[in-house]
């Protein structure tokens, strides 16, 4: 899928507030091949675009792109590009421009990063509901367990 920059600015509202929720500050990199305006191609303009409509959305929200990967994790090479970046430290919230991207990157983590990757995480519906796959270990089962109670104790609070 190729979400358009309104879809995008919609999700990334959605998924912070959902790290929100584990007691986690967001810090929002929209990531990209480019930084910060490096290249205008149709990835690049759209995750400029998302920005905009995210930060017109949830002016609160830490959050800064386009970048690269390495720019959003890496908080010295992110000041050596852009000194002005509202984002600061490590970015702990990454949005791909597109399906492919996101797992791709997804799948990447999983096999090489130090990291117990928890998902997918579906968004946006009347009640915490989630998909497992075919894949999940126990672990992922628990996990996942974990994340629905949380929806539903932060709902609870909320009165929604």
């Amino acid at each position: 899928s190729d979400p358009s920059a309104e879809a995008i600015a919609e999700t990334v509202i959605k998924c912070a507030r959902h790290v929100a929720r584990f007691g986690l500050k967001p810090k929002v990199a929209l990531v990209a091949h480019s930084d910060f305006g490096e290249f205008d191609t149709p990835t690049s303009i759209k995750m400029r675009a998302a920005l905009g409509l995210i930060r017109a959305g949830d002016p609160d929200l830490e959050i800064d792109g386009e970048m690269q990967a390495d720019t959003a994790l890496i908080e010295a090479v992110r000041n050596r590009k852009l000194p002005s970046s509202t984002l600061k430290g490590e970015a702990n919230l990454l949005v791909m421009p597109d399906l492919a991207s996101a797992n791709i990157a997804y799948q990447l983590v999983k096999v090489f990063g130090d990291a117990l990757p928890v998902g997918p995480i579906l968004l946006g519906t009347a009640r915490p509901a989630h998909i497992l796959t075919g894949s999940v270990t126990s672990r992922g089962v628990v996990n996942m367990t974990a994340i629905a109670v949380a929806e539903v104790a932060t709902a609870g609070r909320s009165g929604a």
